[in-house]
C-alpha cells in the first residue's frame, strides 16, 4: 500500500509543479510569440490540419473496430461472398488510414521545423544583438552551453509541446470513443456473493482501468530511476564531447607541452563516467524490458480471458470477442497515457525551465546595459577620435584606467605602450564600443570606418577566400585584388587553396594567421585601423614588410597600434604610454611626438 501511495505522491507532486502559475507563465512566454508572429496564418492552418487529421485517425480506429466484428463474424459463418466484400472494405479503410497517417506526420514535421526555425532566429537575434553574448560572458550572466539551448533545447521544446498536446488530444478522444464501445460490448457480468447476485455493468471498462493502473504503477516502480540516469547520461556525454573538441582545438599546445598523458587521463576519467552510467541504464532497462514485454504479451490474451465466459455462453459472437479485444487495447492505451504522463512532462518541464533561464539571462544582461550604459559614444563632427575623461573597470568592479584623456587626429599614426595588464587592449575594446564597464565619453568621427585586428584573429569556417575577406562578402573585392594582396603579405602559396574549405585556424600557423589579418586590412581599406599586438608572431623583417605595406597602400588611414616591440616606433608619428597612477590604476600620458 505504501508503494502505491508513493507513486501517486510522485505523480501529484509533478502535477502541482506543472500547474503552478509561474510555470505556465514561463511556458506561455515561450509558446505564444510564434502563434502571433508574421507566420501565424500558416502556423495555425498547419495546427488545425494536424488536429483534424488526428481526429480523423481516431475515427478510422473506430471504423476498424467495427470491421473486426463484421469480418470475424463472416469467418465464423463461413460466408464466402461477404468475406471478399469485407476484404475490399478493409483495403479502402487501410488506404484512407495510410493517407491520414502519412500527411499527419508530414504536416507535423513541417510545423515542427517552421516553429523551430522561427524560435532559433528569435533566440539567435536576442543573444547576438548589441553583443549581448559578449556582455553575458563578462558579467557572469552566461548560462551554461548557450549553443545547446539554441540547437537542442529549442528542438526538444517544439517536439515535446506538439507531441504532448496532440497525444493528449488523441488519448482523450480515443478514450471517449472506445469507452462507449467497450461498455456496450461488455454487457453485464453477474456474480453471486453471500447468496445475493450482483450485476457489474460495463465490466470490461473497469478491468481495462485496473489493468492499466496496475501495469503502469509497476512500470513506474521499475523504470523511474531511468529518468535520472538518462539525464546524467546526456550530461556525461556532453562533458566527454566538449573535452574532445577542446583537445582538437588546442592540439598544438598539447603537443608542445607533451601533455598527451594528462589529456588521455582526463578523457579516460570522463568516459568512465559515461561507461558506468550506461551500465546502470543497461541493468535497469533489462529489468524494465522483462516487465514491459511480459505485460504486453499478457495484454494480447487478457481481454480474451476476461470476455471468454460471455463468448462461450453464446452472449457474444466471434466478431464481438475480437472487437472487445481491440477496444480494450485502445482504452488501456488511453488510460496508460494519462498515468504515464509524468515521465514525458518531467523532461518537457526541464526544457521549458532551461529555455526560460536562458531567456531571462539575456533579458537581465540587456536591462543592465540599458540601466548602466557605461562609456557613452557620440560624434561631434570633428575629424578626430577624442577620449574624454574615460574610466575603465574590470568586470569585478576593480578600477583599471582613471581619467583617460586622449585626442587622435585623423591620418595620424599612434603607438600605445604600457606594461602587461595596464588596460591597453581594454581601451581598444572601449573604442570599439564593446566594453560595458566604465564611464566617460568617446567622440568619434561622423563616419567611423574602423577595423580592429586582435593578436589572435578570428577565422570563420568556410573557404579561404571567405576567411581572407571576413566579414565582407566574397564579392567585395576583385580576384586580382585578392591575389595581389596575398602575394604582398607573403602568402602566395595559399592562392591555389582560395576556394578550399577547411578549419583554417588549425591549418595555418600563428604567423600566417596574422598575415591574413593584414591582408584583410589591405583589402577592406578602413579609415581607422587598430592593431593590438597584431604582428607579435612575426619576425622583425616580416613585421617591417607588413607595416611598410600599410603605410604605402593605406596612406590616408589612421593607424593606432598596441605593441611592445620598440622597432615599430619608426612607423608611428606619436606615442602614448599607460603609466601607473593612484589606487592601482593606470593613466594615459600625453601624446609624444616620435623622433624623426
Amino acid at each position: 500500500m505504501s508503494m502505491v501511495t508513493g507513486f501517486w505522491r510522485d505523480f501529484w507532486a509533478l502535477c502541482m509543479s506543472i500547474v503552478r502559475s509561474g510555470f505556465w507563465r514561463d511556458f506561455w512566454a515561450l509558446f505564444k510569440p510564434y502563434w502571433v508572429s508574421e507566420e501565424k496564418v500558416i502556423a495555425r492552418l498547419l495546427l488545425f490540419s494536424i488536429i483534424a487529421l488526428t481526429l480523423a485517425g481516431v475515427y478510422m480506429d473506430v471504423q476498424f473496430n467495427a470491421w473486426y466484428n463484421l469480418f470475424y463474424n463472416t469467418l465464423e459463418d463461413k460466408n464466402k461472398s461477404e468475406f471478399f466484400h469485407q476484404i475490399v472494405r478493409f483495403c479502402i479503410l487501410a488506404a484512407i488510414y495510410i493517407v491520414i497517417y502519412v500527411y499527419s506526420t508530414y504536416l507535423n514535421q513541417m510545423l515542427q521545423i517552421r516553429w523551430r526555425r522561427w524560435l532559433t532566429r528569435k533566440y539567435q537575434t536576442e543573444w547576438m544583438s548589441d553583443r549581448t553574448y559578449y556582455h553575458m560572458q563578462l558579467t557572469g550572466n552566461q548560462t551554461d552551453n548557450p549553443d545547446q539551448r539554441i540547437s537542442e533545447d529549442l528542438k526538444l521544446f517544439v517536439e515535446s509541446t506538439l507531441s504532448l498536446s496532440l497525444g493528449l488530444l488523441n488519448a482523450v478522444v480515443s478514450l471517449v470513443a472506445f469507452v462507449g464501445i467497450l461498455w456496450n460490448l461488455s454487457g453485464a457480468l453477474e456474480f453471486p456473493v453471500g447468496g445475493n447476485t450482483y450485476v457489474l455493468y460495463g465490466y470490461m471498462v473497469w478491468v481495462a482501468l485496473g489493468y492499466a493502473v496496475v501495469g503502469t504503477w509497476l512500470a513506474h516502480k521499475i523504470g523511474k530511476p531511468l529518468i535520472a540516469l538518462n539525464f546524467n547520461q546526456q550530461r556525461y556525454e556532453a562533458d566527454f564531447r566538449f573535452n574532445l573538441v577542446r583537445f582538437r582545438e588546442n592540439m598544438e599546445g598539447v603537443a608542445l607541452y607533451h601533455g598527451e598523458e594528462d589529456e588521455m587521463r582526463g578523457l579516460r576519467d570522463r568516459f568512465t563516467q559515461v561507461f558506468k552510467n550506461w551500465w546502470s541504464i543497461m541493468r535497469r532497462q533489462k529489468n524494465l524490458n522483462f516487465f514491459t514485454i511480459t505485460y504486453n504479451q499478457i495484454a494480447v490474451v487478457f481481454p480474451f480471458v476476461v470476455a471468454a465466459p460471455r463468448f462461450f455462453s453464446g452472449a457474444i459472437p466471434m466478431g464481438g470477442l475480437i472487437q472487445i479485444s481491440h477496444a480494450f487495447g485502445k482504452v488501456q492505451d488511453a488510460l496508460s497515457w494519462f498515468i504515464n504522463l509524468y515521465s514525458s512532462v518531467a523532461a518537457w518541464r526541464a526544457t521549458v525551465d532551461r529555455l526560460t533561464g536562458f531567456h531571462n539571462a539575456i533579458a537581465l544582461c540587456q536591462e543592465q546595459a540599458r540601466n548602466n550604459p557605461g562609456i557613452a559614444t557620440a560624434s561631434d563632427g570633428a575629424a578626430t577620435l577624442a577620449i574624454d575623461h574615460v574610466e575603465l573597470d574590470l568586470p569585478n568592479g576593480q578600477p583599471l584606467l582613471s581619467n583617460g584623456n586622449l585626442t587622435i587626429a585623423q591620418g595620424s599614426r599612434v603607438l600605445i605602450q604600457g606594461p602587461s595588464g595596464s588596460g591597453k587592449s581594454t581601451l581598444f575594446r572601449a573604442i570599439a564600443g564593446i566594453w560595458p564597464f566604465g564611464r566617460g565619453r568617446i567622440y568619434k568621427p561622423r563616419d567611423f570606418d574602423a577595423l580592429f585586428l586582435p593578436q589572435r584573429p578570428y577565422f570563420p569556417l568556410g573557404t579561404l577566400r571567405e576567411v581572407v575577406l571576413y566579414p565582407k562578402s566574397s564579392r567585395s573585392c576583385s580576384e586580382e585584388e585578392v591575389l595581389d594582396t596575398l602575394t604582398a603579405v607573403g602568402l602566395p602559396h595559399l592562392i591555389a587553396r582560395l576556394d578550399e574549405s577547411a578549419n583554417w585556424a588549425m591549418q595555418l600557423s600563428g604567423g600566417e594567421q596574422q598575415r591574413v589579418a593584414f591582408a584583410r586590412a589591405l583589402l577592406q581599406k578602413p579609415a581607422w585601423l587598430f592593431l593590438d599586438e597584431a604582428s607579435s608572431n612575426l619576425d622583425d623583417a616580416s613585421q617591417a614588410r607588413l607595416y611598410d605595406l600599410l603605410t604605402h597602400r593605406l596612406k590616408d588611414c589612421t593607424i593606432v597600434s598596441i605593441a611592445h616591440r620598440e622597432e615599430l616606433a619608426g612607423y608611428h608619428q606619436q606615442r602614448v604610454t599607460l603609466q601607473p597612477g593612484s589606487g592601482g590604476t593606470y593613466r594615459l600620458s600625453k601624446l609624444e611626438a616620435q623622433p624623426a
